[in-house]
């Protein structure tokens, strides 16, 4: 088991979380793929999308079926966002893209949840890895990340 695994597991431990943790060796690196191997819908993927404002970083936790609006995270931070890049998202979260998890990260952040997972239940969140995830619930991300629920969402 990788340590970025290991680390998710131990912050879902101590946040009270069962260990939901399931490996899927055909990888869950996209919605898509995360959706097919678990068997569940696309929108009930919780990806996690880092962004950037200067060197603070944004997590955005969205369903799997939208877009995320970087002009409206970056209304609700009050100061700009932008993409982050491969090299720093893993520098600051301590996960490569494709695993990067809710939970467990390297250093601080700010974080965002898709107020349209609140009505999905179960929810499937990367764990460490691109074929590693976890079975929870929004209301169980929003408390364990203490996220801000949040229209995070690209259109109207």
């Amino acid at each position: 088991m990788s340590d970025s695994v290991e680390r998710v597991r131990a912050a879902l431990l101590a946040a009270g979380h069962d260990d939901t943790i399931t490996m899927f060796p055909d990888g869950t690196r996209t919605a898509q793929d995360a959706a097919n191997a678990v068997g569940c819908a696309v929108a009930q993927i919780a990806k996690s999308i880092v962004l950037r404002a200067g060197e603070q970083v944004v997590l955005v936790i969205a369903s799997g079926a939208n877009r995320v609006d970087v002009a409206k995270v970056a209304a609700r931070l009050g100061r700009p966002v932008k993409p982050a890049d491969g090299r720093w998202v893993r520098d600051v979260t301590g996960f490569a893209i494709g695993g990067v998890a809710p939970v467990g990260h390297a250093s601080p952040r700010c974080i965002f949840i898709d107020a349209e997972l609140m009505a999905l239940d179960p929810v499937w969140a990367a764990a460490g890895s691109p074929r590693h995830v976890f079975r929870t619930s929004a209301a169980e991300l929003v408390r364990m990340t203490g996220g801000e629920v949040a229209d995070v969402k690209e259109g109207a």
